[in-house]
């Protein structure tokens, strides 16, 4: 299933979301049209035994790792959940907390992964993005998601849809699959569940 868009309306303007796509496209524009992908991506990729070894000197990897794409299908599909995804989380949460909670979901999914991959260099915003889903999951389970089902978009609820999502996950990285940062997926997915009613203001915590 791949997800085409929701129905679920915004009330404000995602102007966080919208920062976010725009820096990942400026950094991947900038990675393989105006640089060396190689260079760049050896000097601000997140390598766990790296970072371990020297944290005061690696610390910003965890970070500029997240706005690093390993090529055009993976920005095209990482941005495409932001944006489906990411304007009615921002919209619960607030910029500020939206923003924050993103990186820390970032940050999260990158320490998992780093658990079965310490000398494996990791880029991506998906490990923030599965942040952000897991959060949509738990605020809108019931919020309709049409998705491409084989060759036809059918309404799935939001919580069969992300719930499937996050079992994939689980299933390619037992599987063995290579060259995807599963744990990063589900450490930041995980996240994103646990933590999303602490990132919203009181006067609108979900029931």
């Amino acid at each position: 299933m791949f997800p085409l868009y929701d129905l679920n309306r915004s009330a404000t303007r995602p102007v966080v979301m919208y920062g976010l796509i725009l820096l990942n496209l400026l950094a991947f524009f900038y990675t393989y049209f105006l640089t060396d992908p190689a260079q760049v991506i050896s000097a601000y990729a997140f390598v766990p035994a790296r970072f371990f070894a020297d944290p005061p000197g690696q610390w910003e990897t965890i970070f500029t790792s997240m706005f690093l794409q390993g090529g055009i299908a993976h920005i095209l599909g990482n941005m495409w959940f932001l944006w489906i995804f990411g304007d009615n989380v921002e919209d619960r949460m607030g910029h500020g907390r939206f923003l924050l909670f993103y990186l820390l979901g970032g940050v999260v999914a990158a320490l998992s992964q780093s658990l079965v991959g310490p000398n494996t260099p990791m880029i991506g915003a998906s490990g923030a993005i599965s942040a952000v889903l897991g959060a949509y999951i738990v605020l809108y389970p019931r919020a309709v998601v049409f998705s491409l089902v084989g060759f036809f978009p059918l309404p799935v609820p939001a919580l069969i849809y992300l719930g499937y999502w996050a079992l994939i996950q689980f299933w390619q990285s037992a599987a063995g699959v290579p060259g995807v940062a599963f744990w990063a997926h589900i450490g930041g997915f995980l996240m994103g569940m646990l933590t999303v009613r602490f990132f919203i203001p009181s006067r609108i915590l979900p029931r």
